[in-house]
């Protein structure tokens, strides 16, 4: 599988005919979403380390932390992913460029959760829906594997990605932590009941 590049390549195309009076619809390429594998560990490393430089507020982990990891460190996160069965790497692709990231993965005490990691979507992707969609995707895949609940990490605040988790269901449990160590932002849980939730962690904010 040849892996897909990361850039800036997702731009609607200009209209090879002349401007009339009758308007222009462009329809945006549709994305394809699916599992990364082992030997796309330098498009994940690529996205993953855009996104911490991207947004660095809104990660537990830091760029700096990151770039250091080593070429055969990230080919090995994605091959115990491929084979552990409670992993999906999720990746956005649009017209051959990758941009955006999503990482579900089951609880390792509890297969009743499913945690969400790493959502990230590329700056000139966005407003497209990409991020509503990995998190379909990722809640899906949720749901197949016998989750009852879904739960992620966001910086407190009223954020663009707050409001999208929202807006699929997710609400706040928990206390707000510290983002990182030595860090001034908040960060807190969000949690989605599947089901009728039978057996979810019942905590609450």
């Amino acid at each position: 599988m040849r892996p897909a590049v990361i850039g800036t390549a997702f731009k609607p195309p200009c209209p090879s005919s002349p401007i009339t009076s009758q308007p222009h619809h462009i329809v945006p390429p549709s994305p394809t979403l699916r599992a990364l594998v082992s030997d796309e560990w330098p498009t994940y490393r690529a996205l993953r380390l855009a996104a911490l430089r991207d947004a660095p507020d809104a990660f537990g982990s830091t760029l700096a932390a990151e770039q250091e990891r080593l070429p055969e460190q990230w080919r090995e996160r994605l091959a115990k992913a491929h084979t552990s069965g409670a992993d999906l790497p999720l990746v956005a692709v649009v017209q051959d460029q990758a941009v955006g990231l999503l990482w579900a993965k089951v609880d390792a005490d509890d297969a009743r959760v499913v945690h969400l990691y790493q959502m990230w979507v590329a700056p000139e992707a966005r407003g497209q829906g990409l991020g509503k969609a990995l998190l379909a995707h990722a809640i899906a895949w949720a749901r197949s594997v016998g989750a009852r609940c879904v739960q992620l990490g966001v910086t407190s605040g009223d954020t663009p990605a707050a409001r999208l988790y929202a807006s699929a269901g997710f609400h706040a449990v928990g206390p707000e932590l510290a983002l990182r160590e030595g860090s001034a932002l908040r960060s807190r849980d969000m949690r989605l009941v599947l089901g009728d939730g039978a057996g979810c962690p019942t905590s609450e904010a």
